[in-house]
């Protein structure tokens, strides 16, 4: 963010050239009005016309105590951003989301000799390097099986055909996740019923999904339980959302009581760890099977399309094996209808070359947030912003979160945003 690249200045809170003490902040913290002005005799005497004449800190903490000075007293975001537009040019840089070419500026010879070992074997689908990073990912997760497929979607999807789940059944899910966590229950004909977050951590929240079996299930004369529709409740996807695992001590209590399948989405969570009591447990391997998504923006990202099955359990890998193509076993004999959801060789090539750097990627993107959370409260906005949260910090794990996304909540926020 803007407000980082420059920690100094804006922990000054304050700049001569500028009328108020606060630059763009209040586009963060609703902190003071006006700002950005530029400096001039006549319109510092319009501001300070009823104070005696005072040191910039000293002006700046009058104003962050003066109601008729705080932005939410009228300022639109279409003010915001003209004053933002004022800025000097050392503090008007826009800053890009992300930066997908610098891992293969860094990478690129192993990563062409991957890929040309691909075009020279002429085996592009499901072939040596497949089962390599498939062996890889399996050691990496600590799991006896790994299943790469097309996308961290068709990760889902198979995972819910190999299961049955389909019409007449239910999932219990998160509402504040990508939309193919529902857009898949949905696809095959099952109902999602969603459970609400938790605000601080933005995953599924485990007392919502008791509250929603209370409100919307019963339980059936065969011990099973059902919507009051009728669908009978079969699974529950818990979404490691941002990079950090859901509580899942407690989310696999409430499956074991109401007899439900836990698909853990690890899409953004790839390597994430969840502290038991007795264990430490690695995000996808904690339910009764799990998925990643290798999207290109992901923390282990292909370049193109990806995703991988993880289980514990040889029938559901082998199963799932089948359903990844067309429902084929053995080759052009069909028991199933399954789908097309093959990883290639290309895109296996390339993750093998990054899954070795995984660690030290993500504890770098650890020192990147423990920065950006420094530098928030150095310029005084952890009141005004919320900023992530980190539950299993002092547990003892390496990966307590590995910040898929460094995500925060503040006011204004489409302003915030336009101005980056």
């Amino acid at each position: 963010m803007v407000l980082l690249r420059f920690p100094d200045r804006f922990g000054l809170l304050y700049d001569e050239r500028f009328h108020a003490g606060i630059l763009f902040l209040n586009a963060i913290g609703e902190i003071v009005w006006p700002v950005l002005k530029q400096h001039n005799k006549t319109k510092s005497q319009h501001h300070e016309q009823d104070e005696p004449k005072k040191a910039p800190q000293e002006r700046h903490a009058n104003r962050l105590t003066r109601p008729d000075m705080a932005i939410n007293t009228g300022p639109t975001e279409d003010n915001v951003l003209n004053d933002m537009a004022k800025l000097p040019s050392y503090l008007a840089m826009r800053v890009p989301l992300l930066d997908l070419s610098e891992q293969y500026r860094a990478l690129g010879d192993s990563i062409r000799e991957g890929t040309n070992d691909v075009l020279a074997s002429g085996c592009f689908i499901l072939g040596p390097k497949v089962k390599a990073f498939e062996k890889a990912m399996c050691a990496y997760c600590d799991t006896p099986h790994a299943i790469g497929v097309s996308s961290g979607t068709d990760a889902l999807l198979a995972i819910l055909m190999t299961l049955g789940i389909g019409h007449g059944d239910a999932v219990i899910t998160t509402p504040y996740t990508f939309f193919a966590t529902a857009g898949c229950i949905a696809r095959l004909g099952a109902r999602p019923l969603f459970a609400d977050i938790d605000p601080e951590t933005y995953n599924i929240r485990p007392s919502a999904i008791q509250e929603c079996i209370d409100q919307n299930c019963q339980r059936d004369t065969d011990g099973t339980w059902k919507t009051r529709s009728g669908e009978r409740v079969r699974a529950m996807i818990p979404v490691h959302l941002f990079g950090l695992c859901c509580e899942m001590d407690t989310l696999l209590e409430i499956a074991e009581r109401y007899r439900l399948d836990v698909i853990e989405d690890a899409a953004q969570a790839i390597g994430a760890e969840f502290p038991f009591s007795k264990r430490i447990a690695r995000a996808g391997t904690m339910g009764k099977i799990g998925l990643f998504s290798f999207y290109p923006s992901k923390n282990l990202g292909a370049a193109g399309d990806a995703g991988m099955v993880i289980c514990g359990d040889e029938k559901l890998a082998a199963n799932l094996r089948t359903f990844r193509e067309h429902g084929m076993q053995p080759r052009y004999f069909h028991h199933v209808v399954g789908g097309n959801f093959r990883l290639d060789e290309i895109q296996a090539a390339i993750l093998a070359v990054k899954l070795p750097y995984l660690e030290k990627w993500a504890a770098a993107r650890r020192t990147a947030a423990d920065f950006y959370g420094a530098e928030f409260g150095r310029a005084g906005l952890t009141q005004r912003i919320s900023t992530p949260c980190e539950p299993y910090r002092n547990c003892g794990l390496t990966n307590h979160h590995v910040y898929h996304q460094y995500v925060i909540r503040a006011p204004m926020r489409d302003a915030l945003r336009e101005h980056l």
